[in-house]
């Protein structure tokens, strides 16, 4: 059998039988008319096939409509197997699928012998569309479901051998795997084959009407049961929905609750959560940041002053532990808090009894205290910071919240909410987002978290003309290095890679003399120094330099611009002596 090795020689370049054509609006694959659709469509549809037909008939559906695509490209395969050998012929295929968008395909492993009959394909996938849209609308699924994929390489290749292969997907980024993975082979070496070949028949669509109508009853019965997150609680990742499931169950009792993560993963929106949903929701919600209070008011701003407790304290006024009677206090960033107010703290949580600064009568209060913090209290324990007590008693229940970039999933949800939200705050119609402006959302590491989200697409929102859609350019995000050449057209309709033409145009400006070698360089040295906010290790790390050699360049700099002055000064016309 040939072994893959031998498909190294390659295939002709497929791109050069892609045509488009303006004047007849056509798109055309070697003789194949072929249509360009937005992919975002495309998964609107398949998720409303699934709404509709559930996810069995949904699947047979599309692994069928897959089949058939993959047995048209099998033709021009077929074409090209008249001037190549079948390995390389059959390459096309895969190749086709890539170019087509679909999904990348690299071969692992390729055994084929036509004429006897004989084909084993492992394949891997990357960038799956129709994966990770299902994952996009349906969170992860117990089981592979890039069934029109499937379809399409089942197409293909029993089209091509002229004897029915049947492939499966034995890893699936829609079922959390990182890429997917298939294997193919005759239907008669599968043991389980039945319970694939199945969705490749088509059923009596009166059989379909007889069976949904029966499911009528009990899809009605269960449209209340579907979990509504409440409002401002937006995402579908794992551990989001951790998070939540604790915060809820904690919700009808009355243990303090200590919510962990990272600056602006939302722990204040899940506090008001908690409140909402608790026994409390009728009462007050009162906030405390206690890193923006000063350390000799933080007792007064917490359980209150009387008259005369301190110069200018000319009237009593309740803390926010009386404000909250009833309700819920949330502490934020508790590990700021000093040591006086920690012990006193500590006694109201034990006590449930407040003494105002300058008072000793004690007053009882009924508040639940929700605390939040980014710092590792553990280790403020261990260097004498906070209270090992008050640590214990605040830790009685702790939910960790993850940071956004560990939340990938919630990405999409959270800036389609924040863009509806702004634009009818500032007045905007908006479409959503492009495709591109999308991907940079999903690649950005997001430091800053859902607070840094919200902040770029309320931006964006005011950048953006109205009744367009964000573009990619309008978010100001930094681009990844890893971010994949884009294909385009030139002049007579080839694919072009254009990484480059960026760079391509600063070369062109300096040859052109619009700049010069030296501005070029001040420009990218002042660009760094401002993106590190004046910080030269950090800029000198931005630039791959050492820090000496970005002083020197910079001290370079400096002295070029202050013998510039005289030059200038020295075409100026000389001053006539007068006698």
């Amino acid at each position: 059998m040939r072994k893959l090795t031998s498909v190294a020689k390659g295939a002709d370049d497929l791109r050069s039988h892609v045509r488009f054509c303006a004047e007849t609006g056509q798109i055309w694959l070697h003789e194949n008319r072929m249509l360009l659709v937005h992919a975002e469509a495309q998964a609107l549809l398949r998720k409303e096939l699934i709404d509709t037909l559930g996810m069995d008939r949904a699947r047979s559906l599309l692994t069928r409509m897959g089949y058939a695509s993959g047995a048209r490209d099998a033709e021009l395969a077929r074409k090209h197997a008249q001037s190549s050998d079948d390995m390389e012929a059959f390459m096309t295929g895969p190749k086709l699928h890539t170019l087509e968008g679909i999904v990348r395909v690299t071969p692992i492993r390729l055994e084929m012998d036509r004429p006897r009959g004989k084909f084993y394909g492992e394949f891997l996938w990357e960038n799956s569309w129709e994966g990770q849209w299902h994952r996009h609308y349906f969170g992860i699924h117990h089981e592979p479901v890039c069934w029109t994929q499937i379809g399409y390489a089942s197409g293909y290749t029993s089209a091509f051998m002229g004897k029915r292969i049947l492939y499966k997907e034995v890893e699936c980024v829609g079922a959390g795997a990182e890429n997917c993975r298939i294997v193919g082979k005759p239907v008669e070496e599968w043991e389980d084959a039945d319970a694939h070949m199945r969705f490749f028949n088509p059923e009596s669509i009166a059989d379909q009407l007889i069976d949904l109508q029966t499911q009528v009853s009990h899809l009605r019965s269960s449209i209340g049961e579907k979990e509504t997150l409440p409002q401002h609680m937006i995402g579908v990742s794992p551990g989001f929905r951790q998070a939540y499931g604790l915060l809820k169950q904690a919700a009808d009792s009355q243990i303090p609750v200590l919510l962990l993560g990272e600056t602006g993963v939302g722990k204040e929106v899940f506090a008001r959560c908690l409140h909402e949903m608790s026994p409390r929701a009728g009462k007050s919600f009162v906030a405390v940041n206690c890193a923006a209070i000063p350390h000799d008011l933080v007792e007064s701003e917490l359980f209150g002053v009387e008259k005369g407790a301190y110069t200018g304290a000319q009237s009593s006024r309740p803390g926010r532990f009386e404000r909250a009677d009833g309700g819920t206090l949330f502490l934020d960033e508790v590990g700021d808090l000093p040591l006086s107010a920690q012990a006193k703290l500590l006694r109201v949580l034990q006590e449930h009894e407040i003494e105002r600064l300058g008072d000793q009568k004690p007053r009882k209060v009924d508040v639940r205290v929700v605390a939040a913090t980014n710092a590792d209290l553990s280790r403020l324990v261990k260097d004498g910071k906070f209270r090992l007590d008050l640590y214990y008693r605040l830790n009685a229940y702790q939910i960790y919240i993850p940071p956004l970039r560990e939340r990938n999933e919630d990405i999409s949800p959270l800036s389609k909410a924040f863009l509806e939200k702004y634009a009818a705050v500032h007045g905007k119609k908006l479409r959503g987002f492009t495709d591109k402006a999308k991907r940079a959302l999903l690649s950005y590491t997001w430091p800053g978290n859902i607070r840094e989200l919200q902040n770029v697409i309320e931006r964006s929102v005011i950048i953006a003309p109205h009744g367009t859609r964000i573009e990619a350019s309008h978010l100001f995000l930094a681009e990844r290095d890893d971010q994949p050449a884009e294909l385009g057209l030139d002049a007579h309709g080839e694919l072009l890679a254009q990484g480059w033409q960026p760079g391509e145009r600063l070369c062109e400006s300096v040859l052109n003399g619009v700049f010069t070698l030296d501005e070029v360089e001040s420009m990218l040295l002042e660009a760094a120094v401002a993106k590190a906010k004046g910080n030269l290790s950090s800029a000198a790390r931005l630039l791959g330099v050492t820090r000496p050699q970005l002083a020197y360049r910079l001290k370079r700099m400096k002295e070029a611009d202050k013998a510039v002055v005289p030059k200038k000064e020295s075409r100026k016309p000389p001053v006539k002596a007068t006698v």
